[in-house]
């Protein structure tokens, strides 16, 4: 899945760099997250109903064929002399169309390749693998755009997914649990009503969604790059690359790590930590201190993302997995795509370095509101629950 994780950031790089360009306006940067998370919003559910009733590669190769129709639509408008962003946005609309499925299909189907007792150390190496493709994206994104502009990026997009589509096709996964049966809602519902049930799950969830909405503002990068900061697209391509550098240095501690001890206060640190450093990068005017500080955030970053996605995967019954996976999307996914709308519009309402440092105080009140409500997190020793829920889940 590097290819695809690739494809994926060089195309949000690159198009980022594209709309603000044509426009100069920070709305415009949160409008092309907002453009993704409408479908992604209202179809992921679904999506992952359909994970958990069909054939998870299949369903996979689709929802990734859909994705790539978005790269090959962008590869179209680049040739053409566009006056507005209106084509972008849509183009970005079927990428979020796409990845409403892909998202809870694929995650599904990563558990069925892994023993579950092997999950902490899967979900550590995946998550290196993603923020190495978020190191290599951004920069390979930036570079291109200064090299050959957007067309030659839209052109590696199209053809990594293709790589990505071929790569998917060589998947055998394990036979997995009947599928579920009755109508879609009742579906919905039980996966939804099961993520509640879980404090740990909807504590954790709670907690990188709000942290990721009010906290992360790296669609206004763009904009740092240029009026703050003055590095131009390939220094753009930097600032996009360092959070991930940070996170590909953490994803090979952690996966060396055995299973983390007080795993619920590593995480509210972690997350708290990530807030505080958007706040000295709002008011940084050193190019060397907010590339640092961006890959601090990244590293911290990556502790709550290994962290929660280990615990959705434990806590979670097979048959259930790709429900839970869309509910866990609903709240992480949608959190990054608006989480770039609300960063453009506070920006716009705000100013750029107020937002950010609005953003990073309200991720350490979520922080602080999720420890004080939800204390079976904040006390968590082990990622581990006592029981193994699929082993509930098979009891008579």
């Amino acid at each position: 899945m590097a290819a695809v994780f690739v494809a994926t950031q060089v195309q949000s790089t690159v198009l980022g760099w594209q709309v603000f360009q044509l426009t100069h306006d920070p709305l415009s940067l949160g409008l092309v997250g907002l453009a993704e998370a409408i479908p992604f919003l209202a179809l992921t559910l679904w999506g992952g109903w359909e994970a958990d009733r069909r054939d998870r590669r299949a369903l996979s190769l689709w929802s990734l064929a859909v994705v790539g129709v978005s790269g090959a639509g962008l590869l179209a408008f680049s040739l053409l002399p566009l006056r507005s962003a209106v084509p972008l946005y849509a183009a970005q609309a079927v990428a979020g169309l796409g990845r409403a499925f892909f998202r809870p299909a694929s995650a599904a189907l990563a558990s069925e390749l892994v023993p579950r007792e092997q999950y902490h150390n899967a979900s550590s190496w995946r998550s290196s693998v993603f923020h190495v493709a978020m190191v290599a994206g951004p920069a390979l994104g930036g570079g291109l755009v200064a090299l050959g502009g957007s067309r030659i990026a839209y052109g590696v997009v199209v053809g990594l997914s293709a790589i990505g589509l071929v790569l998917l096709t060589t998947i055998r996964p394990r036979p997995r649990p009947a599928a579920p049966q009755g109508h879609v809602w009742s579906g919905l519902a039980e996966g939804v009503r099961f993520v509640f049930a879980q404090p740990v799950l909807l504590g954790a969830m709670s907690l990188d969604l709000f942290a990721v909405l009010f906290g992360g503002a790296t669609a206004l990068l763009p904009i740092f790059a240029t009026q703050v900061l003055k590095v131009g697209s390939f220094g753009f391509g930097i600032l996009r690359a360092a959070p991930a550098i940070g996170s590909v240095a953490m994803s090979l501690v952690m996966a060396r790590l055995s299973e983390l001890r007080r795993a619920g206060a590593v995480l509210l640190w972690a997350v708290a930590l990530f807030g505080m450093t958007w706040m000295v990068f709002a008011v940084s005017h050193s190019y060397p201190l907010s590339i640092a500080l961006l890959a601090i955030g990244g590293a911290l970053d990556n502790i709550s993302v290994v962290l929660r996605g280990t615990l959705v995967q434990v806590w979670t019954p097979q048959e259930k997995m790709g429900r839970v996976a869309a509910v866990n999307g609903f709240f992480i996914g949608s959190s990054n795509e608006l989480g770039a709308f609300e960063s453009g519009l506070t920006a716009r309402l705000l100013g750029l370095i107020p937002s950010v440092l609005l953003g990073g105080a309200m991720t350490l009140a979520t922080v602080g509101l999720v420890a004080w409500r939800v204390p079976v997190l904040r006390k968590l020793d082990r990622v581990r629950p006592d029981e193994d829920p699929d082993a509930e889940a098979a009891a008579p």
